[in-house]
Protein backbone atom coordinates (compact mmCIF):
# COMPACT_ATOMS: atom_id res chain seq x y z
CA UNK A 1 0.00 0.00 0.00
CA UNK A 2 1.10 3.25 -0.69
CA UNK A 3 0.78 5.65 1.91
CA UNK A 4 0.46 9.59 1.74
CA UNK A 5 3.80 10.13 3.53
CA UNK A 6 5.13 8.69 0.00
CA UNK A 7 2.88 10.09 -1.96
CA UNK A 8 3.93 13.84 -0.43
CA UNK A 9 7.73 12.56 -0.47
CA UNK A 10 7.56 12.11 -4.36
CA UNK A 11 6.00 15.14 -4.96
CA UNK A 12 8.50 17.25 -3.13
CA UNK A 13 10.73 15.22 -5.74
CA UNK A 14 9.64 17.28 -8.45
CA UNK A 15 8.38 20.32 -7.69
CA UNK A 16 10.29 23.27 -6.02
CA UNK A 17 9.33 23.87 -2.61
CA UNK A 18 10.51 25.96 0.33
CA UNK A 19 9.63 27.03 3.90
CA UNK A 20 7.76 29.84 4.52
CA UNK A 21 10.19 32.10 5.64
CA UNK A 22 11.92 31.85 1.71
CA UNK A 23 9.04 32.67 0.19
CA UNK A 24 7.68 35.67 2.47
CA UNK A 25 9.26 38.20 0.23
CA UNK A 26 7.17 37.22 -3.21
CA UNK A 27 3.91 38.42 -0.94
CA UNK A 28 3.55 41.78 -2.70
CA UNK A 29 5.36 40.35 -6.47
CA UNK A 30 2.62 41.05 -8.83
CA UNK A 31 3.60 38.10 -11.02
CA UNK A 32 3.01 35.88 -7.98
CA UNK A 33 -0.40 34.09 -6.71
CA UNK A 34 -0.48 32.84 -3.48
CA UNK A 35 -2.48 29.81 -3.40
CA UNK A 36 -4.66 28.68 -0.26
CA UNK A 37 -6.02 25.04 -0.68
CA UNK A 38 -7.14 24.57 2.93
CA UNK A 39 -10.80 24.02 4.04
CA UNK A 40 -12.82 27.13 4.17
CA UNK A 41 -13.06 26.32 7.96
CA UNK A 42 -9.52 26.28 8.63
CA UNK A 43 -9.89 30.47 7.33
CA UNK A 44 -12.10 31.26 8.79
CA UNK A 45 -10.37 29.91 11.91
CA UNK A 46 -7.11 30.63 11.37
CA UNK A 47 -7.07 33.34 8.25
CA UNK A 48 -5.07 33.30 5.41
CA UNK A 49 -2.20 35.09 3.94
CA UNK A 50 -3.03 38.28 2.55
CA UNK A 51 -4.40 38.06 -1.34
CA UNK A 52 -4.15 34.70 -1.78
CA UNK A 53 -6.50 33.20 -4.01
CA UNK A 54 -8.57 29.79 -2.18
CA UNK A 55 -9.23 27.13 -3.54
CA UNK A 56 -10.27 24.07 -2.39
CA UNK A 57 -8.47 20.98 -2.88
CA UNK A 58 -11.01 18.98 -4.11
CA UNK A 59 -11.67 21.86 -6.53
CA UNK A 60 -8.04 22.10 -7.94
CA UNK A 61 -8.25 20.20 -11.40
CA UNK A 62 -11.40 21.59 -12.44
CA UNK A 63 -10.49 25.22 -11.66
CA UNK A 64 -7.23 24.46 -13.28
CA UNK A 65 -8.19 23.31 -16.66
CA UNK A 66 -9.04 25.90 -18.64
CA UNK A 67 -11.71 23.35 -20.92
CA UNK A 68 -13.70 22.68 -17.54
CA UNK A 69 -16.77 24.82 -17.24
CA UNK A 70 -15.52 25.48 -13.70
CA UNK A 71 -12.14 27.13 -15.14
CA UNK A 72 -10.61 30.07 -13.13
CA UNK A 73 -8.96 32.71 -14.81
CA UNK A 74 -7.03 33.19 -11.80
CA UNK A 75 -4.78 29.96 -13.20
CA UNK A 76 -4.97 31.15 -16.83
CA UNK A 77 -2.37 34.39 -15.98
CA UNK A 78 0.83 32.96 -16.56
CA UNK A 79 1.85 33.96 -12.72
CA UNK A 80 4.27 31.65 -10.45
CA UNK A 81 1.75 29.97 -8.45
CA UNK A 82 2.65 29.10 -4.53
CA UNK A 83 0.60 26.55 -3.26
CA UNK A 84 -0.30 26.45 0.81
CA UNK A 85 -1.91 24.50 3.04
CA UNK A 86 -1.47 23.55 6.66
CA UNK A 87 1.53 22.08 6.68
CA UNK A 88 2.68 21.50 3.55
CA UNK A 89 1.09 17.78 2.22
CA UNK A 90 -1.67 18.91 0.48
CA UNK A 91 0.41 21.68 -1.10
CA UNK A 92 2.85 19.38 -2.74
CA UNK A 93 0.40 17.01 -4.00
CA UNK A 94 -1.14 19.92 -5.07
CA UNK A 95 1.97 21.96 -6.53
CA UNK A 96 2.65 18.41 -8.53
CA UNK A 97 -1.09 17.78 -10.13
CA UNK A 98 -0.94 21.53 -11.03
CA UNK A 99 2.87 20.96 -13.35
CA UNK A 100 1.36 17.75 -14.26
CA UNK A 101 -1.45 19.77 -16.05
CA UNK A 102 0.43 22.27 -17.12
CA UNK A 103 0.63 24.74 -15.24
CA UNK A 104 4.79 26.60 -15.07
CA UNK A 105 6.69 28.03 -12.48
CA UNK A 106 4.67 26.14 -9.39
CA UNK A 107 6.15 25.65 -6.68
CA UNK A 108 4.61 25.01 -2.54
CA UNK A 109 5.16 25.82 1.12
CA UNK A 110 7.23 23.21 2.76
CA UNK A 111 5.85 23.81 6.14
CA UNK A 112 2.53 25.10 5.19
CA UNK A 113 0.57 27.90 7.16
CA UNK A 114 1.69 26.78 10.41
CA UNK A 115 5.44 27.70 8.68
CA UNK A 116 3.95 31.15 7.95
CA UNK A 117 2.86 31.83 10.91
CA UNK A 118 6.32 30.63 13.06
CA UNK A 119 8.02 33.13 10.44
CA UNK A 120 5.74 35.74 11.07
CA UNK A 121 3.83 36.10 8.06
CA UNK A 122 1.20 38.88 7.87
CA UNK A 123 -2.03 36.96 8.10
CA UNK A 124 -5.95 38.49 6.76
CA UNK A 125 -9.21 37.34 7.52
CA UNK A 126 -10.80 35.76 4.73
CA UNK A 127 -12.74 37.76 2.49
CA UNK A 128 -16.31 37.27 2.54
CA UNK A 129 -15.87 35.55 5.89
CA UNK A 130 -19.31 33.70 6.82
CA UNK A 131 -20.76 33.59 10.42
Amino acid sequence: MKRVKDMVAEANAKVAHAPAADLRALLDAPDVTFVDLRDPRELDREGMIPGAFHCPRGMLEFWIDPESPYAKPQFQTGNRFVFYCASGWRSALSAQTAQEMGLQNVSHVSDGFSGWKAAGGPVAERPNKTA
